[in-house]
């Protein structure tokens, strides 16, 4: 029986989720075992981060120039996995530096894409977004569960072979599977118009505040991802117990994606409200991880991982979607992840390595403040918001 398109979407987020649930906990690890320092592993993570304040753009124009949007997908993930594989057959700081940008490059420029395809979807079949994008997390979960074992039962290198074999499954899935949606209704708009409505995107203050926002409360993960590992390795907590709290934190992240959000959406609940909350239990979550907590009270910290995250992230791929002219979507969302996973994230990893060779677990203080400037935007766009909303509902004139 033919899948349907939902199906297909979910597919295409299990193997995305489930290679970043090899990445994002185990990178450090692997990095840590060829020898490198704190500000070392930074450095390889954040380089591509930063990277994207210019690959991120171009990657998003590029993309836009094809017919259907699965295509440029397939592509980048296959750079993906070759940048990646180069990664591990290589020696020395500067191989690793360029293979890892590389790869990372590639990986992180197919979420949005794949994002954009799947609203468009959702929007004209009528199903949520969220359950397709569950999956991946549920895939998240899985994998975390699986290489923590597998890491107590090998080595290291078993992340670097994980990462490839989600980066291939990603390419033949987007070129055998994904729909053929098109990325324009009408012919394609030339490449410098492109440029230019991404411009045009920059100059509105209402969204900058949102992206914002969106990314200082998205980016104080930054040390989690790169450092968590090692700090509770220097606890004493074993790797397959790792992969269990980064699962537990999953799992939290998919109830509040499958069941809490689409109650938020029946009872008319907007993104802001949600962006808020997402921002405070932020503070709460790494300003009390700061102060290296024993196992049982990380439990309930990784739970906060449904707000600080999964809030955080549905309610600013709403707000984007909601501020954004209908033909700037995929330049929008691509703006919104430059920002939140790419430049600021990309400053708090480079960051977080000096903090962590210095303060250790204290480095999680950094990113409650980052947090906390990510909370003062969301109190600031709020008017804004209601300025806006006003503005559309009576029009320039001041009537409907």
């Amino acid at each position: 029986m033919e899948l349907g398109s939902r199906s297909r979407a979910a597919l295409q987020y299990v193997l995305m989720f489930g290679g970043l649930g090899v990445s994002l906990p185990y990178a450090g690890l692997w990095m840590r075992a060829q020898g490198l320092s704190g500000a070392e592993i930074g450095v390889l993570l954040a380089a591509p981060m930063l990277g994207r304040l210019i690959t991120g753009p171009a990657l998003a124009v590029w993309a836009d120039g094809f017919r259907y949007r699965r295509t440029p997908i397939a592509l980048l993930a296959a750079l993906a996995g070759l940048g990646y594989g180069a990664a591990g057959l290589s020696e020395g700081f500067a191989a690793w530096a360029v293979c890892w940008f590389i790869g990372a490059t590639g990986a992180a420029a197919i979420i949005p894409l794949t994002d954009v395809l799947t609203l468009r979807l959702a929007r004209r079949e009528g199903f949520s977004f969220a359950v397709p994008r569950g999956f991946g997390s549920a895939a998240f979960v899985a994998t975390n569960i699986a290489v923590g074992f597998v890491l107590r039962a090998t080595g290291p290198e078993a992340v670097i072979v994980g990462v490839i074999l989600a980066c291939l499954g990603i390419a033949v899935v987007a070129w055998r599977v994904l729909p053929a949606e098109p990325v324009h209704d009408g012919p394609p708009i030339p490449g410098w118009d492109r440029f230019r409505g991404m411009g045009r995107l920059l100059k509105d203050p209402v969204l900058v505040t949102a992206l914002v926002a969106i990314g200082a409360v998205q980016a104080a993960h930054a040390f989690y991802y790169g450092f968590s590992a090692i700090v509770w390795r220097g606890q004493g907590i074993e790797p397959h117990l790792t992969g269990l709290l980064w699962a537990f934190a999953v799992a939290a992240e998919i109830g509040f994606m499958w069941i809490v959000d689409p109650w938020r959406r029946r009872r008319g609940i907007g993104a802001w409200p949600l962006l808020a909350l997402a921002a405070a239990a932020a503070v709460l979550r790494w300003g009390l991880m700061a102060a290296a907590p024993p196992l049982w009270i990380l439990w309930p910290l990784q739970a906060l991982h449904a707000l600080s995250f999964a809030a955080s992230y549905l309610a600013g791929i709403e707000l984007i979607e909601r501020l954004a002219p209908r033909d700037s979507q995929t330049a929008a969302q691509t703006l919104s992840s430059t920002l939140s996973a790419g430049v600021l994230i990309g400053l708090a990893t480079l960051a977080s390595g000096p903090l962590y060779d210095a303060y250790g677990a204290g480095g999680y203080l950094a990113m409650a403040g980052l947090a906390g400037l990510g909370l003062i935007a969301v109190m600031a766009l709020k008017p804004m918001l209601v300025a806006r909303a006003r503005f559309e509902a009576t029009g320039p004139y001041g009537r409907p």
